[in-house]
């Protein structure tokens, strides 16, 4: 089923904003942090792939600037968008899938992969992440012997629960 384009958008607001995560893929190529943090809005929200939440812009590009320096020097971001939809002319959310790959690895990993959810806003006539959530890809198996094993030992505490309160 294709999504009917939001009112007031165009195809080029899309591209806008795939340029902006080709932006910010870029500049984590080259361990500039500032301009990573450039491509955020002042008041942004943050959220690093260990769960710290950050706010504004400068957060993220000091606790980049750290990493690019240490863990991730010489690191890239390899990924797709997966969705770009319109919530309104000037607000999306994006979907990207992808991780950070190291000088020595040639393809990431899957069971490395990561998705981050982007809220992007248009300002003075400039795409820029105003929300950023990172998840790793660790989908939960819905059948086999360990769903069943987990599903039997959550029944089982749920009744002992139920039986102790009376």
């Amino acid at each position: 089923m294709n999504q009917q384009p939001m009112p007031g958008t165009t195809d080029k607001d899309e591209q806008e904003i795939r340029d902006l995560i080709a932006r910010l893929a870029d500049s984590w190529a080259r361990g500039d942090a500032k301009a990573y943090g450039a491509e955020f809005t002042h008041d942004c929200d943050y959220v690093a792939f260990d769960g710290t939440r950050y706010r504004g812009p400068s957060e993220p590009s000091t606790h980049l600037a750290r990493l690019f320096d240490t863990v991730l020097k010489n690191t890239r971001l390899e990924g797709e968008v997966e969705s770009v939809r319109f919530l309104t002319p000037h607000v999306a959310v994006v979907h990207w899938t992808g991780s950070v790959a190291y000088p020595w690895q040639q393809k990431v990993r899957r069971r490395r992969q990561s998705r981050q959810t982007l809220m992007v806003v248009r300002r003075d006539g400039r795409w820029q992440a105003t929300a950023f959530q990172n998840t790793r890809v660790r989908p939960l198996p819905q059948r086999g012997l360990g769903f069943a094993l987990a599903t039997r030992l959550i029944r089982w505490r749920a009744a002992r629960a139920r039986r102790a309160r009376g």
